[in-house]
């Protein structure tokens, strides 16, 4: 349970932020995790055309990443694919979550790092913006954990 140590504009609203932190922190890790799913299924399996930038397969992204210099570039094309669909999937269902934050937030920082020093800061730009964003969201899963309304907790696993 979150506890607040800062004073409160109305501090009759406490016992409200106490009862729905929980939820907003099933409302961010569903939104973090299941945000990577279809991005990962756009850039690497061809859904949603016309959406974004034209690398729409494994191997379209492995050649991105070889021209940038990321080496193996193909295994690591697969891990960045592997990780948004299986491993957003976990972040979103609380499953395994540290783990599969942690992997997340890896993958995310260096891809804010590369963006930010390839495309700069802003996300309309494919920048660091919302990478970082995104890594930052997945921190916070790593270092909290599911929650209470996470497949973590139902089977009382504490990952």
């Amino acid at each position: 349970m979150t506890s607040f140590n800062t004073a409160l504009i109305f501090p009759v609203l406490g016992p409200v932020y106490q009862a729905l932190s929980p939820v907003m922190e099933l409302l961010l890790r569903v939104a973090v995790g299941a945000a990577l799913v279809p991005y990962a299924l756009r850039s690497s399996f061809g859904f949603f055309p016309n959406t974004g930038l034209p690398i729409q397969t494994v191997r379209g992204t492995a050649d991105y990443l070889e021209r940038f210099g990321w080496k193996p570039a193909y295994a690591l094309a697969w891990l960045s694919t592997v990780n948004n669909v299986v491993g957003g999937s976990m972040l979103a269902l609380g499953l395994l979550t540290r783990p599969a934050a942690f992997l997340s937030f890896l993958l995310l920082i260096m891809s804010a790092c590369h963006h930010l020093r390839k495309d700069g800061y802003f996300a309309n730009q494919n920048g660091f913006e919302h990478y970082a964003l995104w890594a930052l969201g997945a921190l916070y899963f790593v270092i909290h954990g599911g929650g209470p309304y996470s497949l973590d907790h139902l089977l009382g696993w504490q990952v």
